[in-house]
């Protein structure tokens, strides 16, 4: 299977040996004290030598459209409609017990559009408001994206201050969307009344004592009530479209979040979350991926730990979202391998970091959007390693 012939060994040197189909530069990274390793790319055939990355000053560039940056999808469209009722025609008193009536039916429905009317201004507001803090946080999340794109030191704390705006920006956009589920509910009061109205109307043909004039009237009313039944229903269509758009985008900007919060800690982009590639075979498995013999399968992905700060994180998103656009319904095995030398006592010691490392690893992974339970975590020692290592296989 294909999938098995791309694998990456990462260490203290991150290396894609060539079996893999599509050759990525190998990457290094020296690490003095206190300060985290900065990534540069070795020669290659096919891509040039990079420069290092020079410190930058203490400004963002300016935000490119949003169609342009990694991990930034722009908003759902929201409706542009203009619920403004027409108004109700005036009518003379007849006098009679069904005059009466159609004048009590005219005030209601004329209270009916009033409040339609309160109802659509609100609604004309909230989307206003909610263009705006989507303008925001799409322009911060853009500047965020550019600047690990271009490559910045990790945890840079203009970068963290940005991530933590956008994230404010994004639980603005949330109580927007509680507030149109509470001007939904509104309309649903309004739904129900003119409702009322429609059978009343229709009922007051029945009565009997009318004149000419009152039927006349009456069937003007009915028409404008019915108008304003259509009205309130579209209304309240749109208003859940609405809310269900930006409530689904919002869950999905929320992951995205997750993955560049990993970014901007590594200083380096990863791209929108995986759930993205998972999304099109469902939720993954019912229950959680239990683990499964890795004996004679090659592993898509070695981490070796044989230093401190190993920058595995890129290298690992890499390789599981290709394997994720091929495969949308891949389950993994997360495999902790620990050295079996050096006595009982070192075993065990080494047996528990390795754990723990895997447990790290998987982390990553669900903060990159892959749902925990496409993963199987498990133990092993092993003779040929001469560290701590995770392997991560395709399943």
């Amino acid at each position: 299977m294909i999938f098995h012939r791309c694998w990456f060994v990462l260490s203290g040197t991150l290396i894609l040996l060539p079996a893999c189909d599509v050759m990525w530069p190998s990457l290094t990274g020296e690490e003095p004290a206190g300060t985290p390793p900065t990534p540069r790319v070795s020669q290659s055939p096919a891509l040039p030598q990079a420069r290092p990355i020079q410190p930058q000053p203490l400004s963002l560039p300016a935000a490119p459209s949003v169609a342009t940056v990694p991990g930034v999808n722009p908003p759902p469209r929201l409706g542009d409609t203009d619920f403004q009722p027409p108004g109700v025609t005036p009518g003379a008193s007849t006098g009679t017990f069904v005059g009466k009536k159609v004048e009590e039916l005219r005030e209601e429905l004329k209270a009916l559009m009033d409040s339609v009317s309160q109802h659509n201004s609100e609604l004309q507001q909230l989307r206003a408001r909610m263009v705006q803090d989507s303008q925001r946080y799409h322009g911060t999340i853009a500047a965020v994206n550019t600047r690990l794109q271009v490559g910045t030191t990790p945890g840079n704390p203009i970068l963290v201050r940005k991530y933590n705006s956008a994230q404010a920006d994004l639980d603005r956009i949330s109580a927007d969307i509680g507030e149109m589920n509470k001007l939904a509910t509104a309309a649903t009061g309004d739904s129900t009344m003119s409702a009322f109205l429609s059978e009343s109307t229709r009922a007051a043909f029945g009565v009997s004592g009318a004149i000419d004039d009152d039927h006349r009237q009456l069937a003007i009313l009915e028409d404008e009530v019915n108008r304003t039944v259509v009205l309130i229903e579209r209304l309240l269509k749109e208003v859940s479209d609405d809310v269900r758009r930006q409530t689904n985008y919002v869950a999905s900007e929320r992951r995205n979040l997750n993955v560049l919060a990993a970014g901007v800690k590594g200083g380096e982009i990863f791209g929108s979350s995986l759930i993205t590639h998972v999304a099109a075979a469902g939720s993954g498995p019912p229950e959680a991926a239990r683990p499964t013999d890795t004996s004679g399968r090659r592993a898509l992905v070695v981490i070796r730990f044989d230093r401190a700060n190993v920058p595995y994180q890129q290298a690992l998103y890499a390789a599981v979202s290709r394997v994720l656009e091929r495969r949308p319904n891949a389950i993994f095995d997360l495999v902790a391998v620990a050295p079996s030398g050096g006595g009982p006592a070192r075993v065990a010691l080494n047996s528990t970091k390795s754990r723990r490392l895997a447990e790290d690893v998987l982390r990553s992974l669900v903060e990159m959007g892959l749902p925990p339970t496409r993963v199987a975590v498990s133990g092993k020692t092993s003779g040929g390693a001469k560290t701590n290592e995770v392997h991560l296989y395709l399943r």
